[in-house]
């Protein structure tokens, strides 16, 4: 075990044994640091690694306490296993319902996809796209369109070489958001009528997308704590012709799964046995809550299989639609293939975001969101606590702003729907998240919202709304 391993366990001990009593405060970082040798950050790592399990709860500037009877009332979802065959994909009808539903901004928005315009520092990045575009020279409005912004590009690259990882200029692509990103990749990779192995449950527009170029899906299991099942992903790999995985290995959408290091370079050793390119989703790589941040599979790649996809529409600005790819060995494909549809994302906002990723303190931004982001989840879980009926099943992921809920086996997520959005609230129900329309009662929340009393009575609400399917 690793050093904060073992503190996690050492600390679960004092718990289990009542020798640290529900409500008591845990040993500060400090001390823990100083009792144990440590460095804080360590000590940080076993407290976030004990918060995930339910043990201790943080508390804003008072440090970390032991929760009520040392664990949570509200179970983990258990890993859904599933025969590894290949489906068609039929399921955009079923999501473009529920996505519609959506919009009205009068409901309580548990089923948004993106966190809180709110969260976002929207003058500043105007103020960026103001000062951006008064300093352009007139003729990038034309040039900056094949290849990007030079700058934006190399902040990116400059991000990237923070964990690590130093990309070849001509390896990164700026795209209209991560999804235009994801589907060059499909398209680079795939023939219609391909395997593609995804996870189960996966991102909708993944789904979509698939039905969209006539792929075929391979649903593999996740775990909803550590990610994809190697397992059964190995079993898929070795029985049917697959062309491509598309996955996200950190704070899975909408698990919030997050693979641990170890298992990531045994995954993507497993693809390069087998010579399958790896799509890596890594969309909400910032928004994590341990003391670092998680690395990639990409940063494990040797010969250019994996590419990595993601965009700050979901930790800066949502409606720039400024995404990339560091495309590894398809980067030239995939540069042709966006040059043959959309061109380019638009010049203005990919300087805004260059400007602002240089002068505008992203990195404080990010704290600020995370910290937001990590209260706002304290506060969801808690309600769910309270108000969901009992046999109930949540997730408690370290970063991101969705949980997912295991109901009770009578409650049928789609019915659950109707009647939340009849109530004011949305919701996203499990099968939209499933090739083959399964975790029918299995439903996604985003806290990704300021937590006020409107927040706190649409729990009750929909935990009325459960105990009254369930006729409890």
């Amino acid at each position: 075990m690793k050093r904060y391993e073992k503190l996690a366990v050492e600390i679960a001990q004092l718990i289990h044994t009542g020798i640290l009593a529900p409500g008591e405060k845990a040993p500060s970082v400090r001390q823990a640091s100083r009792t144990y040798g440590i460095s804080p950050s360590t000590v940080f790592q076993a407290y976030y690694l004990l918060e995930s399990r339910g043990l201790l709860r943080a508390k804003e500037r008072s440090g970390y306490f032991v929760r009520d009877n040392g664990m949570p009332r509200l179970d983990e979802p258990q890993l859904s296993q599933q025969q590894i065959e290949s489906h068609e994909v039929g399921v955009s009808e079923l999501i473009f319902s529920v996505l519609d539903s959506l919009r009205d901004a009068s409901t309580v928005p548990f089923g948004s996809a993106f966190p809180s315009p709110e969260l976002f520092p929207l003058a500043r990045l105007t103020r960026s796209l103001s000062r951006s575009m008064k300093a352009m020279p007139a003729h990038a409005i034309i040039s900056d369109m094949t290849d990007g912004n030079p700058n934006l590009r190399r902040q990116i690259a400059l991000r990237y070489s923070r964990n690590g990882m130093f990309l070849p200029p001509n390896e990164l692509i700026i795209t209209n958001g991560a999804l235009e990103a994801l589907s060059l990749c499909l398209q680079c990779t795939t023939q219609p009528g391909d395997l593609v192995a995804i996870e189960a449950p996966a991102f909708y527009a993944c789904l979509q997308m698939l039905e969209r170029l006539q792929l075929k899906a391979v649903e593999i299991p996740v775990h909803p704590r550590e990610g994809i099942d190697l397992g059964s992903l190995q079993i898929a790999l070795e029985s049917l012709p697959i062309k491509v995985c598309w996955l996200m290995s950190s704070l899975q959408n909408p698990l919030g799964a997050s693979m641990h290091d170890e298992k990531k370079q045994a995954l993507y050793e497993l693809l390069r046995t087998h010579q399958v390119p790896l799509i890596e989703d890594d969309v909400y790589a910032e928004l994590y809550f341990s003391a670092a941040p998680p690395r990639s599979i990409k940063s494990y790649d040797r010969c250019g299989l994996v590419m990595h996809c993601s965009s700050f529409s979901k930790c800066l600005a949502p409606g720039y639609r400024v995404g990339w790819v560091a495309a590894g060995r398809f980067a030239e494909q995939i540069k042709r293939l966006r040059l043959m549809t959309t061109i380019s994302p638009a010049i203005p906002s990919q300087a805004a975001l260059a400007d602002y990723l240089q002068y505008g303190g992203y990195d404080l931004h990010l704290r600020r969101l995370r910290h937001a982001l990590e209260n706002q989840q304290a506060s969801m879980l808690d309600a769910a606590e309270r108000y969901f009926p009992i046999g109930t099943r949540v997730t408690r992921p370290l970063g991101g702003y969705f949980l997912w809920f295991e109901l009770p086996d009578s409650i049928d997520s789609l019915m659950l729907f109707q009647q939340a959005l009849h109530a004011g609230i949305s919701l996203a129900p499990g099968p939209i998240f499933s090739a083959t329309q399964r975790f029918k009662n299995c439903i996604r929340l985003s806290y990704g919202y300021p937590w006020d009393e409107r927040s706190e009575q649409a729990m009750q609400q929909l935990g009325q709304l459960m105990q009254k399917i369930t006729g409890a």
